[in-house]
């Protein structure tokens, strides 16, 4: 599967350009979304589930070869930083809920839930009340419940933010994993999750898309421009490096 996005623009009301001119191609596996704070990568992901609408530009999805049609919110399964579960009920039953919600037929939804809580390796937990679970497997049961409709594509907001180290391993383990059958879109301020499953990395600065290609790509464009050392990873140093050119320049 590929989404196309192309001279994707948004502006609010009060002049300000959120997105600018954005071009972007989406493919299977995980694509790490970076940028400081206020550079657009909300508003982005709005536009791309459709909570917004872009004043210009298109987001277009090729779906198993099928005729390019554009992208709907049916197709596409998200999980914003912040939601929350009725903490009495199944875990099974809310996803089978979300699967509903989006549009699938009753007599798929039992099916639906089981193989999205397989996919994120709660399958044992089906029948436990969601009170029970641990923050690491409410945010797995968060991602069960965008994959629950089996979408398109996976858009992911913040998905390991106050997570201790283990519960953000096992998170990132089961990203990546879901990235070998779709494409998935994880927006992050954490360097360390895009290094760990990210196949590409898009860096939005002031709303216009800065850099858009490999972990390795962006750590080798630093090297020959003479990048920084000191503490942190290569990616982090290279990344720090972008945004500190752009602000310059800007």
């Amino acid at each position: 599967m590929r989404i196309d996005i192309t001279h994707l623009s948004y502006r609010y009301r009060r002049g300000i350009d959120a997105v600018h001119d954005v071009d972007l191609a989406i493919a299977d596996g995980v694509t790490g979304l970076l940028g400081p704070n206020g550079a657009g990568k909300t508003t982005l992901l709005s536009l791309l589930t459709g909570i917004l609408k872009p004043a210009s530009g298109q987001i277009v999805m090729d779906v198993n070869a099928r005729a390019p049609q554009t992208a709907r919110p049916y197709s596409i399964g998200f999980l914003p930083q912040r939601f929350s579960f009725a903490n009495e009920m199944r875990c099974i039953d809310a996803i089978a809920y979300a699967a509903w919600v989006h549009g699938r037929a009753n007599r798929e939804l039992t099916a639906l839930a089981q193989q999205a809580l397989e996919t994120v390796d709660l399958a044992d937990k089906a029948n436990q009340r969601i009170k029970s679970l641990s923050g690491g497997q409410r945010q797995r049961l968060g991602i069960a419940a965008a994959l629950a409709h089996d979408p398109d594509l996976l858009v992911l907001d913040e998905p390991t933010v106050g997570l201790d180290p283990a519960q953000r391993l096992r998170l990132r383990e089961t990203i990546r994993a879901i990235g070998d059958s779709r494409p998935v879109i994880l927006s992050t301020h954490l360097i360390e999750d895009v290094t760990h499953v990210c196949d590409r990395v898009a860096v939005l600065s002031r709303g216009r898309l800065a850099f858009d290609g490999t972990v390795t790509e962006l750590v080798n464009r630093a090297a020959h421009a003479g990048g920084p050392t000191g503490p942190g990873s290569a990616f982090e140093r290279a990344y720090v490096q972008l945004i500190d050119e752009l602000e310059t320049a800007q």
